[in-house]
Formats: C-alpha cells, structure tokens, sequence
C-alpha cells in the first residue's frame, strides 16, 4: 500500500481497521499513514474513510465483536469504572455473592425457626439477625479505612470476610443435624441434635458480619470510583451493582425455597458454605492502589465534618425517620400460619415473589426514573404502600374478592417490595455523593449504617407493641382477631406519617449540594443528634434483638 494506505483485517468483506483517537465525544479514526482521516460517531455501527488517491468512500460495518465489547466496556467511561473488565470484576462478583447468600438465607430462616418452635418474637428477631450486624458498617469501614494489610485498605478484609461466613457454614453442617421430620398432622418433629434458636442466633449474626464486612469493602470501592464517572452516567455504576445484587436475591431464593422442601436445610447450608469460595481468586487479581493512610485524628475530623454539614444530617434524618416507621406487623407471619394454614412453601413462595419484584422495582427506577425527582418518588411510594398494607385489614376480615388467601396476601407483600425497589437506588446515589475523599470506607458506611440502624429498630419496635393487644398464637388459633386488626391499623398508619416530612428530602443532587449552604450547616447540634441517634439506635438494636432471642417474653409480649 502507498501512505494513505489503510491495514485490512481478513474477513469475508473487507474490514478496514485503522487506529482510533478519542476527541470529545467523537472517535477519529486515523489512518497509519498519510493525511486521510475518517470519522466515526459514537453509538453509530458505521463509519466513512476515504481514500486519497481514488476519492472513493467505502462504508465500512463495525463487527459484532466491537458491539459487544462497547456494551461490557464502554469507551465514554474511564477503565477504572468499567467494571466487567478482569481487574474490576470482583466488585460486581462480590455484590452478586451478598445477594445470592441473602437470597439463601431468608427464606431458612423464614421458616427453619418457626419449625423449631422459635415464639412470634423470635420469629422477627431472627429474620432480621442477619442484618443485624450491618449496624456495624461504620466500624468495618473505619477499620479499613485506617488499618492497611500489605498496603491494602479493602482486599484483605474482603477476603476475610467471604472466607469466615464458610467457616460458620461448615461448623453448623458438621455439629448439628439439620433434618426435619413431620408427624400425620404435618406438624414438624426437630431431631434430637437440632440446633438451638440461640445457637442458630450466634451462628447467623457471625455470618453477618462476614458478609457484611465483604459488602462494606465493594461499597468503598464503588465510592472511590463514581467521582470518575461521566456526569451523563452518574449513579449507573451503583444501579448496575446493585441490579446484580438484588438478581442474585431473586435467583436464590426460589434455590433456597426448593431445597429446603425436597432436602431440608442441610442442602442450603451446604450451598452457602461454596458459593463464597468462589471470590478468593477474583479478589486476589483485583486492582487496588496501595495508599498511605492518613492521621486517625485527621480521618475523624473529616467524618465530624461530614456528619455536622446540613446537606447530610437533615436528608439524613427523613431516611431515619422515614425507615424507623415502616413498622411490621410482628404477629403477620404467625396469622398466615395459624389461622390460614399456609404451608412453609407458601410463606416461601411470598418470600421469592418479594425478592423478583424488589429486582423489577430497582430496574424501573434504573430505566425510567434516574431523572425524576427523590421527593416525588417518595411521596407516591408512600401513599401507594399505605393503601397496600391496608389490605391487611381486609385479609384479616375474610375480604379477598374471591381471590384465594394466598393471592390476596402475595398482592400485598410482593408489591411493597417492589415500591422498596423503586425508594432504594435514589438514597444510595445521594449518599455516595456525600462521601469525602480518603474517608470512602467509614462515611459511606456510616451513610447506610444510619439506614440499616432504623431498618433494625422498626422491628424491634415493632415486637414491643406486640403487647397492646392479644395476638398471641392461642389467641389467634380460637379465631380472636381483633387484637390482629387494631395491631395492623396502627402500624398502617404509623408507616404512612413520614409523607408529613417529606420536605427534609432534597429533590436532586443540586438541591442536596445546596443545603450546604443553608443556615445551621456545619451546626455542632446536627452533628451531635446525627451522630447520638446513630450510636444510640445501634445499641438499642442489639439489646432487644438479644432479650428477644435469649430471654423471650422479657417484654411481655406473646411467648
């Protein structure tokens, strides 16, 4: 070829491939030698050259290959946030594994405890005991933030994490016997050597914050690498991992809901001990940058001022209060069992229709509602959850429009998941936009420590007015309802009283950046609650949840 000669590629109709230059959001392709230049549009799968001697332009396709490779790694986004490429990969993995072994988890211990005789307090207390140690997101995001192993700040703790929540998994399928058997009624029979709910307890809380710790370390890592996205895509790195985790949460429960009917819980246990084995080697490759780790005084100075600044502690607070009050009905689960005879598949089966939805809701806000305002998605949520759980009441009363009880109460508690979705991914995107530089692993933990602190405290609460009516299971099993009325009135309300606050809630990142400039930020006094309503609520969370498993009946509620 003479100088404005382009290379060719051998296919079956030529394929020109000249180099690439990035200009703008235009890609230039240059070729090898000479003058000629030809222009590619972005988002385009064509482009134009044209050669010098002859003046003829040839329309040359992008190959298939190219599509792919422009979906997985996009050229408008630098390398460090394209991360399906290998060196990123195990941040995504590691989002997709939270939410497979949270998928695995639930529907056990959704129904494994009700088996072993566990009371209504129990019941709520040890559904929520895996989550429970997310009130200490803080503390692992701290530690890591200030305590480097061989110069890293996240892989370390990682691995640790992944690797202790097998361990636990490996000790209860050797010590205990997971089996369950049934009587003629259909009544559960625990074997001899069944573990204790207490036993379970301890278990499930150290599995907590095995996975939990491995989560803080993907949050700060996502933190550290959203301020080098693009302005048009910011906040599609968050919805994509979390896509991934709620799809791993829609896959495994129906997993974990199958094997437990066909095999017991000895087979869901067996499969939580692998599936985090898959992560060392995915973690061991990620790309890290060893850092120099600032001056503890220096990092609690930047967190004190992070938590005093007004466009933190007063969206912060709606999301407290907003959380706080979605208050369940702790004798819920124990009314569809007693009273309307759902079987452990059935509860399941609510369970996995909750957790595809939860993906729907989290897609939908992705494709549809990136844009639109977090105070106008929150007030139709709201709204549209009150008039959910209000069917509660109908159910209570036998109401369901012919549709069967099963139907009736899939409507309501799947379609709550689903408004939880759409709420979700706004808050995320806000708070990561708050967090400072070099402090990534403690302040985005404390954020979503401050939301899983008031998640945990509803139920808690919530188990406490257990004890205005009579929904004992006796109760319940002689037809008394009306105790189950008031109790599901109530908490209907109580979850609807945050739409009354929700001017503390920013409409936009704009508006949040504004607040910062408003009166009373940098406010000691905002800091202080801020912080004093953190601590105190994560304290308040591990007592009750802690009376409610070891000492049932401390309150006065249903034993």
């Amino acid at each position: 070829m003479d100088n404005g000669a382009y290379q060719c590629s051998d296919t079956s109709t030529m394929s020109l491939t000249p180099q690439r230059r990035e200009k703008g959001n235009t890609r230039e392709l240059e070729p090898l030698k000479g003058p000629a230049k030809p222009r590619f549009e972005e988002g385009s799968d064509h482009y134009a050259k044209q050669d010098t001697r002859s003046q003829v332009v040839v329309v040359v396709t992008r190959s298939s290959t190219s599509t792919w490779n422009e979906f997985l790694f996009p050229s408008d986004r630098p390398r460090q946030v394209q991360i399906l490429r290998w060196e990123n990969i195990a941040i995504p993995f590691c989002y997709l594994v939270v939410g497979t072994m949270q998928g695995l988890v639930r529907p056990l211990l959704n129904v494994y405890p009700i088996e072993l005789g566990a009371t209504e307090a129990q019941q709520t207390t040890l559904s929520a005991v895996v989550t429970l140690p997310a009130t200490l997101k803080i503390v692992f995001g701290f530690i890591s933030d200030n305590s480097c192993i061989y110069g890293y700040r996240r892989k370390p703790y990682m691995l640790f994490g992944w690797l202790l929540v097998s361990s636990l998994m490996a000790i209860l399928c050797l010590s205990y016997d997971l089996t369950m058997t049934y009587d003629e009624y259909g009544r559960p029979l625990p074997p001899v050597n069944a573990p204790s709910l207490q036993f379970l307890s301890v278990t499930f809380f150290l599995f907590g914050i095995g996975m939990w710790m491995a989560d803080v370390m993907a949050d700060s890592l996502v933190a550290q690498k959203v301020c080098l996205e693009p302005d048009a895509t910011r906040g599609s790195l968050q919805s994509t991992c979390y896509a991934l985790r709620f799809f791993g949460l829609m896959v495994a429960a129906p997993l974990s809901t199958y094997l437990y009917s066909e095999h017991a819980a000895t087979s869901v246990i067996y499969l939580m001990l692998g599936v985090p084995l898959t992560m060392p080697v995915l973690i061991h490759v990620l790309q890290e940058e060893r850092t120099t780790i600032p001056p503890v005084v220096e990092q609690l100075k930047e967190i004190w001022k992070t938590a005093s600044s007004r466009c933190v502690w007063q969206p912060m607070a709606f999301i407290y209060v907003f959380n706080l009050l979605q208050l369940p009905n702790a004798a819920w689960k124990q009314f569809l069992q007693t009273v309307l005879h759902f079987t452990a598949e059935e509860l399941n089966a609510l369970l996995v229709a909750s957790y595809i939805l939860l993906y729907v809701g989290t897609m939908v806000y992705k494709y549809c509602f990136l844009n639109t305002s977090w105070r106008h998605i929150y007030q139709f949520c709201i709204l549209t959850n009150a008039f959910l759980s209000g069917l509660q009441l109908l159910l209570i009363r036998g109401n369901t429009f012919d549709l069967s009880p099963f139907l009736f109460a899939l409507g309501d508690d799947a379609f709550a998941e689903f408004l939880a979705g759409i709420q979700f991914l706004p808050i995320t995107i806000m708070m990561v936009s708050l967090v400072p530089a070099g402090s990534e692993g403690a302040s985005y933990a404390m954020f979503t420590t401050y939301w899983n602190s008031a998640m945990l405290l509803s139920p808690a609460v919530a188990t406490s007015l257990l004890r205005i009516w009579d929904v004992s299971k006796e109760t319940l099993e002689a037809d008394e309802l009306d105790g189950l009325f008031k109790l599901s009135l109530l908490t209907t309300f109580i979850q609807t009283l945050p739409v009354l606050l929700i001017f503390w809630l920013p409409r936009d990142r704009d508006e949040l950046y504004a607040l910062g400039q408003k009166p009373y930020s940098g406010s000691a006094v905002g800091g202080g609650l801020f912080l004093g309503v953190l601590f105190s609520s994560m304290a308040y969370a591990f007592i009750v949840s802690g009376l409610n498993i070891f000492d049932p009946g401390w309150d006065a509620e249903s034993r």
